[in-house]
């Protein structure tokens, strides 16, 4: 009997030397100022570094754009007089963007509607005068320029390579005093078109804009300007509305800003119908031929469209050969002419497709 408690106790003892030697060993290998890990651990590590790269110090795609962009984006405010002042007083503010080194400047036509004198605030807050250059009503473009050394210019981008749930950024001076603002989303939706008003063809995405970012600059991830910023929409039929926003798309705006700089102005080919955009999801709806195109809601009296015979219900397919579709809008394919220029027009009607040629004209005042 002493002789089995004996060899019990041996083998206890025995048997928790291990266990400790097993644990000071061990946890002497994970010390925080061992100079030379175990060769095991080491590999491990190495392990771990190959399948997940260590990015702590590698600069967000986000920051990154913003400050590469963000000197470039300046606060347009909008000056008019008023009896019994010397000077011009502020009504108005909106955001703005250089675009070249001559010191020209992107906002929209509404924030310098009605304006007599023009005021830039840099990013930096320094305020310099600005001139206004031209004013197109119907894009709600307008350039300004200011004279100087230039903080920061940007350029713009292909605004026909967006997609659906592309990350962008926005940066304005919302309210007019939170000046060079960032905020991020994505492009909800592409090609949409405000019947209310006269914006067709719009990006739609969730980067909050407020009134004062009007005329600023949406970005994609390269830093390039895609969209101009115009509207929000923040509420319907008295219900709050939330990420509902739009901007110009750049290759619209890049056209009509080069117009602007070159003659102070733009001039627009007539074609003389009210339409609507079709898709696929509103052709399924309304039972249409055709899951593109320009469905005539209207024909105004006089015009080209009236004199080629073109009537309501027709569904325009085409202008010279370049289809309109989701990706050539029908203003876009119409500006890539001059008033003047004679058109070859493919319609469908009744479910028969004809062709037809109309004279384009000068848009009259107003329209």
């Amino acid at each position: 009997m002493r002789i089995a408690r004996s060899v019990f106790l041996t083998i206890l003892i025995v048997g928790l030397l291990g266990v400790l030697a097993f644990f000071f060993v061990t946890t002497d290998s994970f010390r925080s100022d061992d100079p030379a890990p175990s060769i095991s651990i080491a590999q491990s590590q190495a392990a771990q570094q190959t399948d997940a790269p260590d990015t702590t110090d590698a600069p967000d795609a986000l920051v990154s754009v913003v400050k590469e962009v963000g000197d470039s984006v300046v606060t347009v405010v909008n000056q008019q007089m008023f009896q019994g002042f010397d000077t011009a007083q502020p009504v108005g503010s909106g955001t703005g963007f250089i675009i070249d080194d001559q010191g020209h400047i992107v906002t929209n036509w509404h924030v310098v509607q009605g304006g007599d004198d023009f005021l830039v605030i840099l990013a930096n807050g320094e305020r310099r005068p600005a001139t206004l250059i031209g004013s197109d009503q119907l894009s709600d473009l307008a350039v300004v320029q200011i004279e100087g050394e230039l903080p920061g210019v940007v350029s713009f981008g292909d605004s026909d390579a967006l997609q659906v749930g592309e990350r962008v950024l926005a940066i304005g001076s919302p309210l007019g005093t939170f000046t060079n603002t960032a905020t991020e989303g994505i492009v909800s939706s592409l090609g949409r078109d405000l019947p209310e008003s006269n914006y067709s063809n719009l990006i739609q995405h969730d980067a909050a804009i407020n009134p004062g970012n009007s005329g600023g600059p949406l970005f994609n991830m390269q830093g390039q300007v895609v969209g101009v910023n115009t509207l929000g929409v923040s509420q319907q039929q008295g219900q709050p509305i939330q990420g509902l926003f739009f901007a110009l798309p750049a290759n619209h705006a890049e056209s009509i800003v080069s117009r602007l700089i070159s003659d102070g102005e733009v001039r627009y080919p007539f074609f003389g119908i009210g339409f609507r955009t079709i898709n696929w999801q509103n052709a399924a709806q309304a039972d249409l031929p055709v899951d593109n195109g320009a469905y005539i809601t209207d024909v105004t009296p006089g015009s080209p469209a009236e004199t080629a015979g073109l009537q309501v219900g027709d569904i325009v397919l085409s202008i010279d050969g370049v289809a309109i579709d989701q990706d050539n809008a029908f203003a876009e394919v119409l500006f890539l002419h001059q008033p003047g220029d004679t058109v070859s027009v493919e319609y469908l009607r009744d479910g028969e497709q004809h062709s037809t040629e109309l004279t384009l004209v000068d848009r009259p005042a107003g329209t």
